[in-house]
């Protein structure tokens, strides 16, 4: 009784941190030879957290993030729309995390490396394609150059937005979706701003800065590594190399168009010129499709519903998708009718968040809204926008990917 993870991302090491903990068999494959702390900043929501406590992973989220104290919207002139506290701070059992992404990952690396040994990953692996028979899956992979297979009772496909076991299953599907959007991502020394542990965007949809700290300040110089993102809309006509996902670029190639951002509790120009070095990446996700499961074979995270990163997401589902793909191995045994009792469970959400991302129903779509009303005299947002509306507007959204207060609280445990 064994499962396959193509992946050694979040989610593939929160699943073999999982599988682990319920006591079934499993080995990952992950494309990388030699991982490193790559990546910038991500957020988790109380629901991941949750599981990751229950996994005993408590102290080591304090080791590699902080936790977030408030998030809020803001015009492109810097005037607040909508503030509201997080995690505990909000009412949540459990806390919100700002984190780097790569020290997470490698954090959990460490975790199962110490709870599982090193031979339950295979390093610098590719799964080039599967077979199913009989409710059995092999797995047909190359390392260091050499073709080989592994046979299991089912694999799990947590290898990402460009994810070889999803093209098996949609062939035709092509490269992932970009609207247009392109992010420049960089971290920088800086004095936290707002509260110290405060996550804000500012902007519209076509221009926008997000940004908060990833560690707590340093106790003799008072700076923490800041997280940030600048993103600029253009026409999705235009030539732009959508596939390199790791491409360095000069500051100058954007910088001047936040070179007036200047709010007074933060100075967007001075953050950008910080960075040691930025990253330029297309937002892109991938079309809701209809399944996620080829009998044994079931996708998770990013191979499932890729989704821009907007509402903080994106992680956070993959790390509930290992839990409840858990819970129904547990409950229906190894095999397709697991996959498809964890499929029924969280495609039709994880599709409709997709969607409310690309349009109205994500959180940040608030600040375009408030740019329509006001037409750039933000001086009437209380009247063109009244407050009401601005908190349903949030509330929305947690309702549509199952963040709200009292769903989190009041959830079962999912092991």
């Amino acid at each position: 009784m064994t499962v396959l993870i193509a992946g050694g991302g979040i989610a593939g090491l929160t699943l073999g941190l999982t599988l682990h903990q319920i006591s079934i068999p499993f080995h990952i494959f992950e494309t990388t030879r030699a991982p490193k702390p790559l990546g910038v900043g991500i957020n988790l929501q109380p629901p991941a957290v949750r599981e990751l406590f229950a996994l005993g992973l408590e102290d080591m989220l304090d080791e590699v993030g902080i936790q977030t104290r408030d998030y809020g919207f803001y015009t492109r002139t810097g005037q607040e729309i909508w503030t509201e506290p997080r995690g505990c701070h909000a009412g949540y059992n459990w806390p919100q995390y700002s984190v780097h992404r790569g020290r997470l990952q490698m954090a959990l690396l460490d975790a199962l490396r110490t709870r599982c040994g090193d031979s339950c990953i295979t390093f610098g692996a590719r799964v080039r394609r599967y077979e199913t028979r009989c409710d059995r899956v092999t797995v047909h992979y190359e390392v260091q150059g050499s073709d080989k297979t592994a046979s299991a009772d089912m694999l799990i496909g947590a290898d990402g937005i460009h994810s070889g076991v999803r093209a098996q299953m949609y062939p035709t599907e092509g490269p992932p979706v970009w609207g247009g959007a392109i992010m420049w991502r960089g971290t920088s020394l800086a004095k936290p701003f707002l509260t110290g542990q405060s996550m804000i965007l500012a902007g519209n949809n076509t221009q926008r800065f997000v940004s908060y700290p990833i560690s707590a300040p340093d106790g003799v110089t008072g700076l923490s590594q800041i997280n940030w993102i600048a993103e600029k809309t253009v026409d999705p006509t235009t030539h732009f190399e959508k596939e390199d996902w790791n491409r360095r670029v000069d500051v100058n190639q954007f910088a001047s168009d936040f070179s007036d951002w200047d709010f007074g509790w933060i100075y967007v120009p001075s953050l950008i010129a910080a960075a040691t070095e930025v990253f330029e990446y297309p937002m892109v996700d991938r079309e809701p499709v209809p399944r996620w499961t080829d009998g044994p074979v079931v996708l998770i995270g990013d191979a499932a519903h890729a989704t821009y990163p907007v509402g903080s997401s994106g992680a956070t589902q993959a790390i509930l998708d290992t839990r409840i793909l858990a819970a129904e191995l547990r409950g229906h045994g190894l095999g397709s009718a697991a996959a498809s009792a964890f499929e029924a469970r969280v495609l039709p959400m994880a599709n409709r968040v997709t969607l409310g991302n690309r349009g109205n129903g994500g959180p940040d779509a608030i600040m375009q809204i408030a740019e329509d009303r006001c037409k750039g005299d933000f001086t009437v947002l209380d009247r063109a926008l009244p407050y009401d509306e601005r908190a349903a507007h949030s509330a929305s959204f947690k309702k549509l990917a199952g963040l709200s207060l009292e769903a989190t609280n009041n959830a079962p445990a999912l092991l």
